[in-house]
């Protein structure tokens, strides 16, 4: 995990809360999506809903810093994502495979509702996003999405970290380049 090669794709589900991003930016490269530039700056950030991408590009955030979106505003710097129907965590995923990452793991890709079956997101509640107490977002697209980049670069080897509040079997169980490590392995070796 050392292998500077790594990278780490943050998705905003709350099993990601606690994780020191700071740290793991010494172990490789980040690649965040949507608010997550609000409390940290990521090596690349990922915004394909139109609001907060707007909104982020009219920050002057995606001047500044690597941003990709569904369509960029001219002018303030942002990068068309590779896949144009694909929401903001998949993209994440595949633009790091783009970049010859061949060791990826995903933080905070809770793909499921809270314990008590509510929205699941570190940002519930603030702008951009539904209240903390919304129906969890439907899972299936982004196990869709995801299946499918990995299924195209079999190369890539992904590693997704669980948490309390993560759907442990999904649909990409069935590739062989993609395996799960729970959070507290996870934070032990990040923290070696």
């Amino acid at each position: 995990m050392q292998n500077m090669s790594d990278a780490f794709v943050i998705g905003n589900g709350i099993s990601r809360i606690g994780i020191p991003l700071q740290k793991l930016h010494y172990k490789g490269k980040l690649y965040g999506c949507n608010a997550l530039y609000r409390e940290y700056t990521p090596d690349v950030l990922v915004s394909t809903d139109q609001p907060i991408a707007e909104h982020i590009q009219r920050s002057g955030y995606s001047k500044n810093n690597r941003f990709y979106t569904r369509k960029p505003i001219i002018g303030l710097g942002g990068e068309v994502v590779p896949y144009y129907k694909y929401s903001s965590g998949p993209n994440a995923v595949a633009i790091a495979i783009q970049d010859n990452h061949h060791q990826i793991y995903l933080v905070g890709f809770d793909m499921s509702g809270t314990e008590d079956k509510k929205f699941n997101n570190v940002y519930a509640g603030t702008e951009f996003y539904k209240p903390f107490d919304s129906i969890p977002t439907y899972p299936g697209n982004w196990e869709n999405q995801l299946y499918e980049i990995l299924e195209k670069n079999q190369n890539s080897n992904i590693i997704r970290v669980v948490g309390n509040t993560s759907l442990v079997e999904t649909k990409m169980d069935k590739l062989k380049n993609y395996s799960i490590i729970e959070m507290s392995k996870f934070l032990n070796m990040i923290n070696t």
